[in-house]
């Protein structure tokens, strides 16, 4: 049976289109009374469900499909309508079903039938679907009119970091169905006026009919004809109209849910009783009741009873459902789960104050400006552009940057946090805009000088106003948002091996697995751990390797774990897999690659002075022998820096992480390759050899 429910879900599809078809046949093609009575106890079952779907959905949302379903409803109740008139009019007779509703529902009394018929239609038009229609009207107005707040709000989150881009996406998405869903009921309500107008219409046209039918082909009397055809025309009015206001009940349930966590019978109970005092005072108003003279004594006093054992049942709270219960003040006793031991669980608050976000920028008071839309600050669109761009060139996810203000900075200081560790610091001043020498200043600019704080650069600072003149002299002029940006991004990016967690390697794993599942499928976990590849994505970061190509490094780490599951020697390998990327930045439009080069007795040297650790291979070279090393790459840097070259260092695989570890402290700005990283039409040009 759940089988075979599921594979009928599996071409919901398929049922819907059938569904409507079907409604169709229904008003051409007569159908037999069992039939219609099958169809009139599905309508009533229909209309049941869905108004039972209605009180536990936590949010309209949750059941965005009603407007659609509404409309379906009522053809499908109004075709039941056509097919009851065809069968009444043409054989006399409604079905079983119709029969009951018009002999036991109102006693066989036509008067009776005509009025509670007209009082279900006066309920559903006027009542229930009119304050439905008006609730879904304002309800799309007004949701119309906050989606430019809600949108602002939604973009300062995902800049401060309270949420992430996914979870920004759902939100935007969530405002537009909202904005739909209450529009589509505004116009979805004129279906329920018009099916009670419908309603009324049609059992005119059945007692008229009847009544004529009867009399004159039936050769019934007047009295026989009324008593016969009313009767049977009052069973399809009730049998159509009962439904009707079930659903037009569900609409209003809808339309006027607010968002919860709970569904309407919790919500309600919950909050009718959450003071004790209204139960009490109305039980004991109720008993009073009771002491008036001609009134029952009996109902009045139950009712007050039951009122007033409520009230003595919630002397210590109301009880709440087992998911919210919550420890106050932590000193009540543990929870216990199903199943499980007593676990002690973890509030908001703990996770507010225990938590390390991964990027942080602080700011003083004073540049609170660049942040709020409101007061012209771009800062924050600045920052979602910056963390995309970063995510696309290094191929990595970039985190949220949670923006804040902290009164123990200056006015107009900044501070950049790494996992809760200050790394870099900077300050604005206030009124003055950047100016750097390019190289092709006409001019001394006067201002103050200072350095920029991103690339150490010499600038100076320069009031608002002089900006033109400072763009004239040749100075390459930026405002005070694009230099906490800029500034920004280069922490980012020195640090995107630290913000690359396991969680995220997880996250980029996954994304891979949608266009070579075979690859990870294959590593890991069976040849390397989600730990082992994120020290060698790592490694690559730590570089300024992008790892874009992610299914080239795990097919090649993949490939060499049979030889070694070392994560630094792994990493070198992936960069032989990625030479074409490494050297790209440093290859000029002839391919021509400029390097400088490792004397081949400085090579053996380094290669004797490897020492097999227990962490893996280290570089064991006397001090005073390294630093000679180091002294000797930087007089071939700076030789090559004067001939207008930014040179790479080319050495053997094995010794260029060695190499690279030993003078990233005292020359960060030079490029480490292997000849392994050399691809075929690369034209090296040797720029010096570096002798010690």
């Amino acid at each position: 049976m759940s089988s075979g429910f599921k594979r009928l879900m599996a071409h919901a599809d398929l049922v819907a289109a059938v569904a409507v078809v079907l409604v169709v046949v229904m008003m051409i093609v007569p159908l037999p009374p069992g039939l219609i009575d099958l169809f009139i106890t599905l309508n009533i079952a229909s209309a049941i469900t869905i108004v039972v779907a209605t009180l536990y959905v936590p949010r309209a949302l949750d059941f965005a499909a009603f407007p659609s379903l509404l409309l379906l409803t009522t053809m499908f109740r109004l075709a039941i309508n056509v097919s009851v008139t065809r069968q009444i009019l043409l054989h006399g007779d409604g079905g079983s079903v119709v029969h009951a509703f018009g002999t036991f529902v109102v006693g066989g009394n036509v008067v009776v039938g005509l009025v509670v018929f007209l009082i279900l239609i006066v309920i559903q038009f006027v009542v229930v679907t009119n304050g439905a229609g008006r609730v879904a009207e304002v309800a799309a107005r007004f949701t119309l009119d906050a989606m430019p707040g809600k949108q602002m709000a939604i973009d300062a989150d995902l800049n401060a970091g309270q949420i992430t881009d996914q979870q920004a996406h759902q939100r935007r998405d969530d405002i537009a169905r909202e904005a739909d869903f209450y529009g589509a009921m505004d116009g979805a309500s004129k279906f329920v006026k018009g099916d009670a107008i419908a309603g009324i219409l049609i059992v005119m046209i059945n007692l008229i009919g009847g009544i004529v039918i009867g009399v004159m082909q039936q050769g019934l009397s007047f009295p026989e004809a009324v008593q016969h055809y009313s009767l049977l025309t009052i069973g399809d009015g009730l049998a159509a109209q009962i439904p009707a206001l079930l659903i037009s009940v569900a609409a209003g349930i809808l339309v006027t849910r607010s968002a919860s966590e709970r569904d309407l019978g919790n919500d309600i109970a919950g909050q009718i009783f959450a003071q004790r005092k209204a139960p009490m005072v109305a039980a004991g108003v109720i008993c009073a009741f009771a002491l008036v003279p001609g009134l029952p004594k009996i109902p009045f006093l139950l009712i007050g009873g039951a009122l007033a054992g409520i009230a003595y049942a919630m002397k210590d709270g109301m009880p709440q459902p087992a998911g919210e219960l919550a420890l106050a003040g932590g000193g009540g006793p543990a929870l216990l789960g199903p199943g499980g031991p007593p676990e002690l669980p973890a509030g908001p608050t703990a996770d507010a104050q225990t938590a390390v976000d991964p990027l942080e920028l602080a700011i003083g008071f004073g540049l609170v400006p660049l942040v709020e839309a409101g007061q012209g600050g771009g800062l924050m669109g600045r920052v979602g552009a910056m963390r995309k761009q970063l995510a696309g060139e290094l191929g990595t996810v970039i985190p949220a940057v949670r923006i804040h203000d902290e009164l123990g900075l200056d006015s107009h200081e900044y501070v950049l946090r790494v996992r809760g560790s200050e790394v870099a610091r900077g300050q604005i001043m206030p009124g003055h805009q950047l100016a750097m020498d390019s190289g092709e200043a006409a001019g001394q600019l006067p201002g103050v000088p200072t350095t920029e704080p991103a690339f150490g650069l010499p600038a100076t600072w320069v009031p608002d106003a002089a900006r033109a003149e400072a763009e004239a002299l040749g100075y390459t002029v930026v405002d005070p948002e694009s230099v906490v940006a800029t500034h920004l991004t280069e922490t980012i990016r020195g640090h995107a091996a630290e913000l690359l967690t396991r969680q995220e390697t997880k996250k980029l794993l996954d994304g891979l697995k949608e266009t070579n599942a075979a690859a990870v499928e294959e590593v890991v976990p069976e040849q390397l751990s989600l730990g082992e590849v994120q020290r060698v994505l790592q490694a690559l970061l730590r570089e300024g390797v992008p790892i874009r190509d992610l299914g080239a490094i795990i097919e090649e780490i993949g490939d060499k774990s049979r030889l070694t599951r070392d994560p630094a020697v792994l990493a070198e390998y992936a960069r032989a897999a990625l030479g074409r990327t490494i050297t790209a930045p440093h290859l000029d439009a002839t391919m021509r690659l400029r390097a400088i080069s490792l004397d081949p007795a400085i090579e053996q040297e380094i290669g004797e002075s490897l020492a097999q650790t227990p962490d893996g291979e280290q570089l064991a070279m006397e001090p005073s022998r390294a630093q000679a090393l180091v002294a000797a790459l930087g007089r071939q840097l700076d030789s090559a820096l004067a001939q207008g070259a930014r040179p790479v260092l080319l050495c053997s695989g094995r010794a260029r992480r060695h190499l690279r570890r030993l003078c990233e402290q005292s020359l960060p700005q030079l490029t480490v390759c292997s000849y392994n990283e050399i691809v075929p039409g690369v034209r090296v040009e040797n720029m010096g050899v570096v002798q010690v």
